[in-house]
């Protein structure tokens, strides 16, 4: 019998996710997305173009084509209580209840749990609610910050003083956002992102995966959404001990445990993204979805059925034999319109050559008459899989260079210079 699924959202990271969904030709995929992707058209047996907020619309859609399970990929809805609204309406949902996805909704909420439960990892923080009072404590602190405010800024809303901002900066900035911040330690160290499975209950890693972003090369610019992102064969990184990856993921349970001891069970996908440094992983944010573009490189290399995991998710019955990702390297290049994120261009051409291997996902593009058109955002991103991230990244090198067109893209990502430079770092600062 068929298994009918919902994808909620429209971009690259919803892209990837019907794809691996359809995979298993069993799986009817339907979609809501605010704006056409002309990837997931072409998969999809029917879409409404809907916005993704939208809780009651889609709702009836999903009882009119009826769906039995859905997979919510951006957090907007999230918060807007889709999951909360869909499960009333006896579809099971990949994706937290509104409350649990606070964790990412509501940064004071996350960082509190965390010390009320003890879970490691959690920096020196302190939550405000008034401009003043925040500007005076950056006033009478000896170092430098992070900024960041309490609500959704869809990746882009942190500031680090001594890398983005100085003080008069940070002044600025929590004034523009009225003072509802937190203002957390600044972490020195390496990134990395490590996402799991959670069926409320159990959790079951992915391969880890480092995001890159900002806007230029050698990690300059603006923060964006994300502007590539790679993993290595063996699933880990060079900079990332063994030990520190156990703590890392010890602290992903000890956080789904204590949601569950809170009387908000956490279900769906959790994204953890941490800073290794000398004191080992700290928890920069935690996010209720998938990555974008880190579900890109982890769903290219996913081996088993999808739509087994969804429905292990939802039944509370996940395990790891249910999970298997293929051991290679994998490197994901997004492209975006040439002044993304200052002030990209839409409405303009592009043409895509010859990709060879790589695996292309659609995001911000819209597809007229057989012509691309980019948006104001990311536009599509190339995936190469190999047996060494070389071999990955010379595969998506080569398709994001044959696109011609106003776009840009970030050559540096997946190339063994930054490996080696991230490498160095970790070493020197231990």
């Amino acid at each position: 019998m068929d298994m009918k699924v919902l994808v909620v959202g429209g971009g690259g990271r919803e892209h990837a996710i019907t794809m691996a969904l359809s995979r298993n030709t069993d799986v009817e995929i339907y979609s809501v997305m605010a704006k056409e992707n002309p990837g997931i058209a072409k998969i999809v047996r029917k879409f409404l173009l809907e916005k993704e907020t939208n809780v009651k619309e889609i709702v009836r859609f999903a009882i009119k084509c009826e769906i039995e399970y859905a997979v919510i990929g951006p957090e907007a809805p999230l918060e807007a209580g889709l999951v909360d609204e869909l499960e009333a309406a006896g579809v099971a949902c990949v994706g937290p209840f509104r409350a649990a996805a606070r964790l990412e909704t509501d940064k004071a909420f996350c960082r509190n749990m965390m010390e009320k439960h003890g879970i490691a990892g959690c920096p020196k923080y302190r939550v405000f609610h008034s401009a003043e009072d925040a500007c005076e404590f950056v006033r009478n602190f000896d170092g430098d910050l992070a900024i960041k405010p309490i609500g959704l800024t869809g990746g882009k809303g942190v500031r680090i003083m001594g890398e983005q901002v100085d003080k008069e900066g940070a002044f600025e900035y929590i004034r523009e956002i009225d003072g509802d911040v937190v203002l957390e330690e600044r972490l020195i160290g390496e990134e990395f992102t490590l996402q799991a499975f959670v069926d409320g209950t159990h959790v079951v890693p992915m391969p880890l995966v480092q995001d890159h972003k900002r806007a230029y090369e050698g990690d300059v610019g603006p923060n964006t959404g994300g502007m590539g992102s790679y993993s290595m064969p063996d699933h880990t990184f060079p900079f990332v001990s063994e030990g520190d990856y156990e703590k890392a993921f010890l602290i992903m349970k000890d956080v789904v445990a204590s949601m569950a001891r809170e009387g908000i069970p956490y279900r769906g996908l959790l994204y953890g993204q941490f800073m290794n440094t000398t004191d080992g992983p700290k928890v920069i944010e935690f996010n209720a979805r998938f990555g974008d573009p880190e579900a890109m490189n982890v769903l290219s290399l996913l081996v088993s059925d999808f739509s087994e995991i969804i429905r292990h998710i939802t039944e509370g019955t996940l395990s790891e034999s249910d999970v298997k990702f293929a051991d290679k390297a994998t490197v994901c290049k997004y492209l975006v319109p040439e002044d993304y994120p200052e002030s990209p261009k839409s409405g303009e051409i592009i043409e895509v050559g010859d990709i060879g291997d790589a695996i292309i996902y659609y995001s911000s593009v819209l597809e007229k008459e057989g012509l691309l058109f980019t948006q104001s955002s990311r536009t599509l991103a190339f995936v190469g899989i190999g047996d060494t991230l070389n071999e990955a990244e010379k595969i998506a090198e080569s398709a994001a260079a044959s696109v011609r067109g106003p776009v840009r893209y970030r050559k540096d990502i997946g190339t063994s210079e930054v490996l080696n430079r991230r490498i160095a770092h970790m070493k020197e600062i231990l």
